[in-house]
C-alpha cells in the first residue's frame, strides 16, 4: 500500500549515508588527535588508550554509512531508523510548554554548574556527536523532517549550533581565565595581545571570509528553494501564521501578555536595559577579558535572559508550535483539528466570584462616565494592587535582603533601575507559570479601554 508520508525514502537513506560518512571522517581525525594527545585510561585494571574508544565509534559510523549507501534502494525494509517507543517518550516529555520550559531551565543551570566539564574538548566533541547523531536519526521520521527541512527553518537549525559553539567558547575562555587568576598567572587576553596591521593582515582575512561566505550563500541558494508562498489572501491565511524567526520569541509572549506589553513595552525594556547596563554596573572586574567568577550574577542573569527566555522561545515557536498555535511534539503530526481547551481565568473575576462571593462589580446601566470609571477601577483593584505591589514592595525587599551589597554600592537610583529591570525580566516566567498552573490570562483586564496586564 502506498504511504503518502513515508518515514524513509531513497533520497533520505542515501543522504544520511553521506552524513554518516562525514561524521566518520571527522571522528577519524579526532581519533588521530586522541592518539597524539589524549593518553590512556584504566579499564578493568588495564591501561587502554582513549583513542581506542573513538576508533571503535568511528568504525561503527563507517558501517552505518556503508549500510545507508548500499541499502538505499529498499527504504521500506531499511532497519536503521528511530524506534517508535523512543519517539513516543520524547513527545511525552515535550507534550506541553510546561515540561519544555522546565527542561530548558534545568539544562541551563546544569550547564552553569558543570561548566568545567563542558569546556573540555572531549566533552564538547562528545556532545556534538550526540546532537548530530540525534539529528540524523530524527531525520528518519517524516514529521520531524518536514519541520526541520523547511527552507525557512534550516537557518535556525544552523543558528542553534552556532549559538552552542559560541556559548561553549565563552565558558572555555572564562574557566581558563578563572584558573589563571586563582594561580596568579596573566590572563589569556594579556598573553595573546599581539598587534597586527590593518593592511595586509586584517584586509586579507576579511577578503577570505567574504569569498567563503559568498560561496556558501550561492550554494545555499541553489540547493534550497526559496520559501516563497502564494500571494497574500485575507480569506486564506497560513495556519500557523508565524512571524520571522527573530520575532518568534515575541510571538510566544503573546500567549501570556497583551500585544501592547509583549510587542512594545518588553522589547523597549530590553533595549533600555542593555543601554543601562554600563551605567548601573559597579563591578570593575571582568572588563576586557572573559571570566565567570568575577561576574557570576551578571553572566547568569544575561545568559538566562538570552538562552531560556529568548533562544528557547524561538525554538519553541519554530519547531513545537503548529496549527492554531497548538503545542506539538517534534515527532508529532501537525493535526489542524487538535485543539487544546483552556478556560481563561481573570484575576478580578476569580477574586470577586470565588474569594469575596459577591460577583463581579458592574456599573448600573444609567451610570455616568465617571461612575463607570470608578466601577472599572474598583473591579480591577485586586490586579492593580498585585502589579503595584510587585513593582513597589519587591525593590526595597531586595535591597534589604539578597541584594543588600548591591544597594550599598549602587545607591538608590541605580539600584531601583536595576531592581525593576530584573523584576520585569522575571515577570515573563512568573506569568508563564500562572498561565500553566491556573489558566490565569490577565491580572488586569479592561476590555472597555483595550488595556490588559
Amino acid at each position: 500500500m502506498f504511504d503518502p508520508h513515508p518515514d524513509l525514502t531513497q533520497e533520505v537513506v542515501f543522504g544520511l549515508g553521506w552524513i554518516y560518512t562525514i561524521l566518520f571522517a571527522a571522528n577519524s581525525w579526532w581519533t588521530y588527535r586522541c592518539l597524539k594527545h589524549a593518553g590512556h585510561v584504566h579499564v578493568g585494571g588495564q591501561s587502554v588508550p582513549v583513542a581506542g574508544f573513538w576508533a571503535a565509534y568511528s568504525g561503527l559510523l563507517l558501517m552505518v554509512a556503508a549500510a545507508h549507501l548500499t541499502g538505499w534502494r529498499n527504504p521500506e525494509s531499511f532497519a536503521l531508523k528511530l524506534p517508535l517507543w523512543f519517539k513516543n517518550i520524547v513527545d511525552q516529555l515535550l507534550q506541553s510548554p510546561v515540561t519544555y520550559f522546565g527542561l530548558s531551565v534545568g539544562v541551563f543551570f546544569l550547564m552553569i554548574y558543570f561548566r568545567r566539564w563542558l569546556v573540555k574538548p572531549t566533552s564538547a566533541w562528545l556532545l556534538l556527536n550526540v546532537s548530530l547523531v540525534f539529528m540524523a536519526l530524527s531525520m528518519t521520521d517524516y514529521d520531524f523532517r518536514q519541520i526541520v527541512g523547511k527552507p525557512d527553518n534550516v537557518p535556525i537549525v544552523s543558528m542553534l549550533f552556532i549559538v552552542a559553539f559560541l556559548t561553549w567558547l565563552f565558558f572555555r575562555r572564562a574557566v581558563e581565565n578563572d584558573d589563571r587568576v586563582a594561580q596568579g598567572r596573566p590572563l589569556l587576553e594579556q598573553e595573546d595581545n599581539d598587534k597586527v596591521l590593518v593592511w595586509p593582515d586584517l584586509v586579507y582575512t576579511e577578503l577570505i571570509c567574504m569569498v567563503v561566505l559568498t560561496v556558501i550563500l550561492v550554494v545555499w541558494g541553489i540547493v534550497l528553494q526559496a520559501p516563497l508562498e502564494e500571494p497574500a489572501n485575507a480569506a486564506r491565511t497560513p495556519n500557523p501564521s508565524k512571524a520571522p524567526w527573530y520575532f518568534l520569541g515575541l510571538q510566544e509572549m503573546l500567549v501570556y501578555y497583551d500585544p501592547w506589553l509583549a510587542g512594545v513595552v518588553f522589547p523597549s525594556l530590553i533595549i533600555v536595559g542593555l543601554i543601562a547596563i554600563p551605567y548601573i554596573d559597579f563591578n570593575k572586574k571582568g572588563n576586557g577579558y572573559f571570566c565567570f567568577n568575577d561576574r557570576k550574577f551578571a553572566i547568569i542573569v544575561f545568559q538566562f535572559g538570552f538562552l531560556p527566555l529568548w533562544i528557547a522561545m524561538i525554538i519553541l515557536g519554530t519547531f513545537l508550535r503548529g496549527p492554531n498555535w497548538g503545542f506539538f511534539g517534534i515527532y508529532e503530526y501537525w493535526d489542524v483539528h487538535k485543539l487544546e481547551v483552556l478556560n481563561n481565568v481573570y484575576l478580578s473575576e476569580w477574586f470577586w466570584n470565588e474569594v469575596v462571593g459577591i460577583g463581579v462589580l458592574k456599573a448600573p446601566p444609567d451610570a455616568g462616565p465617571w461612575t463607570k470609571i470608578g466601577y472599572i477601577l474598583a473591579r480591577e483593584s485586586p490586579g492593580f494592587l498585585v502589579v503595584l505591589g510587585y513593582l513597589i514592595v519587591f525593590p526595597p525587599l531586595m535591597a534589604a535582603t539578597v541584594f543588600k551589597k548591591f544597594y550599598q554600592r549602587m545607591g538608590f537610583i541605580r539600584f531601583m533601575v536595576f531592581a525593576n529591570l530584573v523584576l520585569f525580566m522575571a515577570a515573563l516566567p512568573i506569568k508563564m507559570v500562572l498561565r500553566w498552573s491556573f489558566n490565569l490570562k490577565y491580572l488586569v483586564t479592561i476590555p472597555e479601554w483595550f488595556f490588559n496586564i
